[in-house]
């Protein structure tokens, strides 16, 4: 009687782990298909960017109102610069020890920010309404629906072949090599939609703007060193002194030659003797 008994109960758990098996089986066919219904659906991925150049009052007042503009619409300033072109220079006398120096220059400005993308054509709008005039204004479109959609199946592939490559893995095989590469490129595809969402969320903008050419007038010390010197009777004098000056050297130099001199007077009287002793010949 025992013996049947146990045979019953052995009977009863088999068919309770066949109809478990079975409810398994049929919950994972449908997380199955319903994960393939969801990996197909074409998600729309739209990254836009935008662009403008336009004309300002003042270069830093306008980059300190951007900026504000920027983070009150939930924004992100990523670059900033500001830089001064010369565009023409000039040094004017102003007075005796003094120059007026001129400087025509252009203040120019960019900023590279992220703006959230549902709030880029309205702040754009308030971009505009900011400058005094806008030379360009673009905004670019780009779907990437296609590529996030390629990227999500690629990486569904990689997580069944690196689960069949684990079934069958041996010491002997290089599965183990295989599986990590496919895992790698597995990470790759994922941070590439991640970066599609993050710029999908948050569109760049390009943002160029300048003023008008201002001229600063700055008052310096004359570094002319002709101007510097003494006035026209003032240098005549001074000339009159350094030719006595150069005179009196003169002198001295032909002091320092007297044995010539006296050779050269000897030779004249002697030529003088010569020729009238022939004449009277």
């Amino acid at each position: 009687m025992k013996k049947y008994l146990i045979y019953c109960v052995v009977a009863i758990a088999v068919s309770a782990c066949g109809k478990e098996k079975k409810s398994y089986e049929a919950t994972s066919d449908a997380t199955s298909a319903n994960l393939e219904v969801s990996d197909t659906t074409l998600t729309e991925k739209i990254i836009k960017t935008a662009d403008m150049r336009f004309r300002v009052k003042d270069v830093q007042r306008s980059k300190e109102k951007l900026g504000e503009l920027i983070r009150a619409e939930g924004g992100t300033l990523w670059e900033f610069s500001i830089q001064s072109n010369v565009e023409r220079f000039e040094k004017v006398g102003y007075s005796a020890d003094s120059l007026m120096e001129l400087t025509s220059y252009r203040v120019e400005g960019s900023i590279v920010a992220k703006v959230p993308s549902e709030k880029l054509d309205a702040f754009t709008n308030k971009v505009a309404g900011m400058a005094v005039f806008v030379d360009h204004q673009s905004m670019k479109l780009d779907d990437q629906s296609i590529s996030y959609l390629a990227n999500k199946l690629k990486n569904q592939n990689r997580v069944e072949a690196v689960a069949q490559l684990n079934k069958h893995a041996n010491k002997k095989s290089n599965n183990v090599e295989t599986a990590l590469n496919l895992k790698d490129d597995y990470i790759d595809k994922k941070i590439e939609n991640l970066n599609i969402d993050s710029r999908v969320k948050y569109s760049d903008i390009t943002l160029s703007f300048y003023q008008d050419n201002t001229v600063k007038k700055l008052v310096v010390s004359n570094d002319n060193l002709s101007d510097y010197r003494p006035g026209f009777f003032r240098r005549l004098g001074l000339n009159i002194q350094n030719g006595w000056v150069i005179f009196k050297e003169f002198i001295l130099i032909l002091s320092n030659l007297w044995m010539l001199i006296v050779l050269l007077f000897a030779g004249y009287f002697a030529f003088r003797y010569y020729r009238k002793k022939r004449k009277a010949v």
